[in-house]
């Protein structure tokens, strides 16, 4: 397979390049959206990483979860199912001696599932056009600490479902970008 790279923007590992395997579905996230929610994520987080844990659903080249690390959060958990990217993940880890990332060969929603750990953010960032976010909506109140952030790539402006707020959204070429927050009530939390 054809492979070229990409490089994370900011923090401590700046300027390694990730490879982004020629795969169906897998488009990294552009520097400038990066840049974009990172900034947001400094704004609502107020700088402090440190004790964030995160979820990377759909983690494609590891742009945003490798960018998450870079910041400096306390955990990253990557999911993908494709084996090529699967092993650039891992080698890209390796290579920087990033032992706060945890890679997952296998299904997004079958972790989901499985997960009891609360998470501060998640990043959904599905291959277009397979309706994963209907998927996927239902199963965030169980994993998700008490505001939450949860960052959504999509083809289409989306809708903010029952139980999450609209913080941020941008458009950049044919990709739309939202920052939504959950707002757990007493009902989310007596459902997960």
């Amino acid at each position: 397979m054809k492979k070229h790279t990409i490089r994370i923007v900011g923090g401590d590992y700046r300027r390694t390049p990730l490879i982004v395997t020629d795969a169906e579905g897998l488009r990294p996230t552009p520097d400038r959206v990066r840049e974009t929610l990172f900034n947001w994520l400094r704004h609502f987080w107020e700088g402090n990483f440190s004790d964030k844990r995160v979820l990377d659903l759909f983690a494609g080249s590891g742009a945003l979860g490798f960018e998450a690390a870079s910041h400096g959060v306390a955990h990253v958990q990557m999911v993908e199912n494709n084996k090529q990217a699967v092993a650039a993940l891992r080698s890209v880890r390796n290579k920087l001696g990033a032992d706060t990332v945890r890679i997952h060969d296998g299904d997004a929603l079958h972790v989901l599932q499985r997960t009891e750990a609360p998470y501060d953010l998640i990043f959904i960032d599905p291959p277009f056009g397979k309706n994963w976010l209907d998927k996927v909506w239902p199963i965030l109140p169980m994993v998700l600490a008490p505001d939450a952030l949860i960052y959504v790539e999509s083809e289409v402006k989306v809708e903010t479902p029952p139980h999450f707020e609209l913080e941020r959204e941008q458009r950049a070429g044919h990709v739309y970008f939202h920052l939504f927050r959950f707002a757990a009530t007493q009902e989310t939390d007596n459902n997960a």
